[in-house]
């Protein structure tokens, strides 16, 4: 049987960078977002506990499924296996970072769109 296949989700979040690990990944029936599902950790049984995973496993802690909008996603990875998750500042701060532009579709109720 073929191994469940893991991505590394990169999205930015309130002015910092999470990256988490999970295991099952799509486009939300909401428009415009992506959902996260079976988060990944590492094992508890490391010696080394490393503060910034922590903190997301705590952030994460109970939850199901998360809704992360398209234009927070940096980058979606499928790894072979899972690494650290982290959150880290974004470098040389948040005025360098500019969100990508989206424009929103309204029907137009007389043409019947």
């Amino acid at each position: 049987m073929a191994a469940k296949p893991v991505y590394k989700v990169i999205f930015l979040n309130q002015g910092q960078v999470y990256e988490v690990f999970c295991s099952a990944i799509y486009q939300s029936e909401m428009y415009g977002f992506i959902e996260i599902e079976e988060f990944v950790f590492g094992e508890r049984s490391q010696l080394l506990v490393d503060p910034a995973e922590e903190k997301l496993k705590n952030e994460f802690a109970g939850v199901k499924r998360s809704y992360i909008p398209m234009h927070s996603i940096v980058r979606i990875d499928e790894v072979e296996k899972e690494g650290p998750a982290k959150i880290s500042e974004i470098k040389g701060g948040s005025d360098k970072i500019a969100q990508f532009p989206y424009g929103t579709f309204i029907p137009n109720p007389q043409s019947g769109d």
